[in-house]
């Protein structure tokens, strides 16, 4: 099925599931959650302390990246628009989305601006090198990219969760929880558009599954040191194999979507599925030398500590 006829199959739906959003999502203020006292005035050519601030790097790591990825919204909202549209249910959907989206960045820059925890000179260099190369995810079909934004939009949640609950501060905690909350709901947004997608078109739904599955990534596509911070949040057990395989292939991939109890595929759409299981159980093996890793690593901490 083309773009065309199977976005305009989904707007309905798009509009239903709009309104429960609405219904369930819950207003709150960026500024109530900033803790304001703990600031004070940065003197000109001031060098960043990161003792005043004491984390792991690889949570430093995970901060900078989640700060940077909503940094990125108007090339995401761009990439969103022009691929459902700038009209009706789907054009409401990607506004209401970029509102909340914004949001997210305020609230963390301005907790790291306070608090310290970021070097703000590091942090706004790489922000501006970011914005203008103008780089996002941009999958080359509807339906991939549906696919693409259900998963990414689950692990993004994830990461903020996991990256919170290792900050040992709990009001840096509430922001990320706070933060993880709405995009929770996004991807039970786009959770939904593709399983109803699955049903318009299943050949196509799995074959597109199977790519995205495959070549997913987080959305740092532009950011300084990517790679860097990548590994080092990935050593901290933030986002890694097993946490993926966990999170979001295990529950959506796998249970929510049942891919692997469809029938009726097109030989094609077979011959995909087929790839996207022995992808799938690679990528469980992967997690699970990724979980024991962790574990040594952990025991190792805890016999020096």
């Amino acid at each position: 099925m083309e773009d065309p006829a199977l976005l305009s199959e989904l707007e309905p739906l798009v509009g239903t599931l709009l309104d429960r959003h609405l219904n369930n999502a819950k207003e709150w203020f960026p500024h109530e959650y900033v803790p304001w006292s703990q600031g004070r005035d940065f003197v000109p050519g001031e060098e960043w302390d990161p003792d005043e601030y004491q984390i792991a790097d690889g949570v430093r790591s995970s901060l900078f990246v989640n700060l940077l990825t909503e940094d990125n919204l108007p090339y995401y909202f761009h990439a969103i628009g022009n691929m459902f549209g700038h009209s009706g249910p789907w054009a409401e959907w990607s506004h209401r989305w970029t509102a909340e989206e914004g949001r997210h960045s305020i609230v963390i820059r301005d907790y790291f601006t306070v608090t310290r925890a970021l070097d703000p000179v590091a942090l706004e260099r790489a922000r501006m090198a970011q914005v203008s190369c103008g780089e996002a995810p941009d999958p080359p079909t509807a339906m991939e990219s549906i696919l693409y934004v259900a998963m990414q939009e689950l692990a993004t949640r994830v990461a903020h969760r996991r990256t919170g609950k290792l900050m040992n501060d709990p009001v840096g905690e509430a922001i990320m929880k706070r933060v993880a909350m709405d995009e929770n709901l996004h991807h039970i947004f786009y959770r939904d558009v593709a399983s109803a997608a699955k049903e318009i078109d299943a050949d196509q739904f799995v074959i597109a599954l199977e790519k995205q599955v495959r070549n997913f990534e987080m959305p740092g596509t532009g950011i300084v040191g990517f790679k860097k911070h990548a590994t080092a949040i990935a050593r901290e057990g933030i986002y890694d194999f097993a946490v993926h395989y966990d999170a979001v292939i295990s529950p959506v991939v796998l249970k929510h979507f049942a891919v692997e109890n469809m029938e009726g595929l097109s030989p094609e759409a077979d011959a995909a599925r087929d790839g996207l299981m022995t992808f799938i159980r690679r990528l469980e093996r992967f997690s699970v030398r990724s979980r024991e890793r962790q574990e040594r690593r952990a025991t190792q901490l805890t016999s020096t500590g």
